[in-house]
């Protein structure tokens, strides 16, 4: 199988490697020696892969391999190291281009990929209690509409910037008479 980036058959790939974190957190409980590890899971893999594009079709693979990388957008991503650890969509997070002397028309590419995780779900607040769900709501309209009121405070201090700037010079000119 031959390594693609959504639609994209990656030519003469010379080498793929993946890099995996898992995420530990440890606490340490007051009053007991030791502590506790707790598992958070993996961080998202990344996949460095290189190889080499040549002959008269490199300047289109290149231009299309750019384009993805400036999209941004999570594509598939299929290769037989990839298969086994589940990876489904990775991102472009780095791509590198570099022409070959010695030889028209041929370029190494390098690409830094970045697992896709799609965003945890909502959690699921059917066991809360309707009463209780609409004054929260409540409570969190009402701090939007606080903060609306905030910003005509803050505006309405303007006229106070010249009275308290004249009292700061008196009093420092009261201070440096007082002090020789």
């Amino acid at each position: 199988m031959r390594p693609m980036l959504d639609d994209l058959e990656l030519p003469q790939v010379q080498e793929i490697r993946t890099h995996d974190l898992r995420a530990l957190a440890e606490h340490k409980p007051p009053g007991m020696s030791g502590s506790f590890l707790q598992n958070l899971g993996r961080r998202p893999t990344t996949l460095l892969l290189w190889g080499v594009a040549s002959g008269p079709e490199a300047r289109g693979f290149l231009t299309q391999l750019e384009d993805k990388f400036r999209a941004a957008l999570p594509v598939p991503f299929t290769a037989d190291i990839v298969n086994e650890a589940g990876i489904e969509k990775v991102r472009i997070a780095n791509l590198q281009l570099d022409e070959l002397a010695g030889k028209p028309e041929r370029f190494a590419y390098v690409l830094t990929l970045r697992e896709h995780l799609e965003p945890a779900e909502a959690e699921d607040t059917s066991f809360v209690d309707d009463e209780l769900l609409g004054d929260a709501t409540g409570l969190i309209d009402e701090l939007v509409d606080g903060l609306d009121i905030g910003l005509d405070f803050a505006t309405g201090l303007e006229q106070f910037v010249a009275p308290l700037t004249d009292l700061l010079a008196q009093l420092q000119a009261f201070n440096q008479g007082s002090n020789p």
